[in-house]
This record gives C-alpha cells, structure tokens and sequence, in this order.
C-alpha cells in the first residue's frame, strides 16, 4: 500500500517493475487508459445483467475517445469503471499505469482526485459559490495552499475563455458557461485523463459546438480526453470511435491519428492553410495506432 495521501506509483503491465522500459533502458509511459478481458455483472442467477462482457481497451496518451451506444448499452458502466465510480467483476484496468484493482476506497478517492477530471451533462456546480471557488475546490480537497489554488485556478479559467467571469455564480452564466467553468474544473489538477459523459446533453447547438471545440482545442495540446455520448455529431470531434451494444464493443475505428489534429479543428486548419501546415507539437505524446 502506497503512503497515506500519495496515489500509487505506476507499474508496468507485467507488475514487476515501475514503468515499461524500452530497449534502451529509457522508460515508457503507460497508456492512459489500459483495460483486458473486463467484465460486469449486476445480480445473480437467473437475475444477473451482464452490463460489460470481455471488453479490451488501450487508450494512449493524447487519444480522444468517443464512446458510443444506446441505453443499455453498458457505455454508463464503462464510464463508471474508467471513472474509478465503481469496480468491474473480472479482468483488469490501469490508469496511467496504476492497477485500480490493487487500490482501498482512500486510494481510489485519491486517484478520482488527481488523475481524472470529469465533467459531466448537468454541471454540477455548487450554485451559491462562484465560477473561481467552483474550479478551486479539487485542490482544497487535494490539500493545495491557498496562494497556488488562485493561481491555477484563475490559468484554469483562462485557458477556457472565462477569465472575465471569475466571480460570477452559475445563474449569472449561460449554460454553455456553466460547462465550460466545469471543463476548467476537470483542468485545475492538471489529471492524467479528462472523462466527459454526455457533456452537450443539457445544452443547445451553439454551446454544445462551443464546448466541442474546446475539447479539441485541449486534446491538440496534448490532453487525453475520453467523451461518453449517444451523439453521432458529438463523436465526430474525436480521433477514435468506440461502440458498444450489449456489453461488447463491436466497433472501434480511428478517425484521426493520435499524434495529430482532431478532426474538425484538423479540418479547420486545413481550410485556413492548406498549403502548409505543420502539425501541432503535443505535450503529452501518444504511444501512437
């Protein structure tokens, strides 16, 4: 077991040692999202739901990842076991080269704390406290000192567009605002792995574009970004399309290479350039597809 307050260390996929070493003896960094032969049963006997069956799943830094399906589908329980929300039945996942099976409730709180950012349909936004106070609040439960929490939470703010709406309550933003300040939530701890179930939901076209778009203007940075929607339009700003039906994933195909643009904005550049055009350099390189 790791120290109290420190989220363990990553291993690498054979679990001898703390990261894969290439050849050369340089370390390798572990996928983002590492998941083999996981499956979830809700019940027993006759009354069992097989919500997830046999499902493998690597997702390397700098991916985005939209994952499809219908209403029992098990596309929600697939969110909730990436999430660190709930623990599958059998096989295996690792986040960032940690294996969430080894982990107590402590630790999985810690990992859910400074691995993943999440943003979800409805906000979640505390409505009393203020767009600043909303985006800090992962780093006062994470322990942060005061004058560091202002400081990455107002970079936070910034880098989505809301640096002129720092002291506003949600009632005084516009819904698409309201995502957008919960996007620079996810941001402030700088995690492994931004998760996003079905974050145009409550939000109409024009803000449902806008939001997109920051994410794929967050994923060409380098973030590595997994969307849960039942949205074909909402999928296409992904690099790579994962569907679901009955608990398998029957389709996987890849948009956009991981190192490169995500699609629309790739789209995008090339309109305004398309003589030349450089690729845009990432800060967290993909293991590449």
């Amino acid at each position: 077991m790791s120290r109290r307050g420190t989220v363990p260390a990553a291993r690498s996929r054979g679990g001898s040692g703390p990261a894969n070493q290439r050849p050369g003896g340089a370390a390798e960094r572990a996928s983002a999202v590492h998941i083999s032969a996981l499956t979830k049963v809700y019940g027993i006997g006759d009354a069992a739901v097989h919500a997830l069956r046999g499902v493998d799943l690597d997702i390397p830094h700098g991916d985005y990842v939209a994952i499809m399906g219908s209403s029992g589908s098990g596309k929600s329980t697939m969110m909730n076991i990436i999430g660190c929300l709930d623990v599958p039945t059998t096989g295996h996942y690792r986040l960032d080269g940690i294996d969430i099976g080894s982990l107590d409730e402590t630790q999985l709180s810690l990992v859910r704390n400074r691995k993943i950012g999440f943003v979800f349909q409805s906000f979640n936004l505390l409505p009393r406290t203020s767009a600043f106070e909303n985006v800090e609040l992962p780093l006062v439960y994470g322990g942060v000192r005061g004058p560091e929490r202002r400081r990455r939470a107002l970079a936070a703010l910034e880098l989505v567009g809301l640096s002129d709406r720092v002291e506003h309550l949600p009632n005084q933003l516009s819904g698409g605002q309201q995502q957008r300040v919960a996007v620079a939530r996810a941001l402030v701890n700088a995690p492994s792995l931004i998760l996003a179930d079905e974050p145009t939901g409550n939000l109409d076209t024009h803000s449902s574009y806008e939001v997109m778009s920051l994410f794929d203007r967050l994923n060409a940075l380098g973030r590595t970004i997994v969307v849960i929607t039942h949205e074909e339009d909402i999928a296409e700003h992904a690099k790579r399309f994962v569907r679901l039906v009955d608990g398998r994933i029957v389709e996987d195909r890849r948009l956009s290479p991981v190192e490169g643009l995500p699609p629309k904005l790739g789209a995008a550049e090339s309109n305004h350039y398309p003589k030349a055009r450089a690729p845009l350099a990432q800060t967290q390189p993909g293991t590449g597809v």
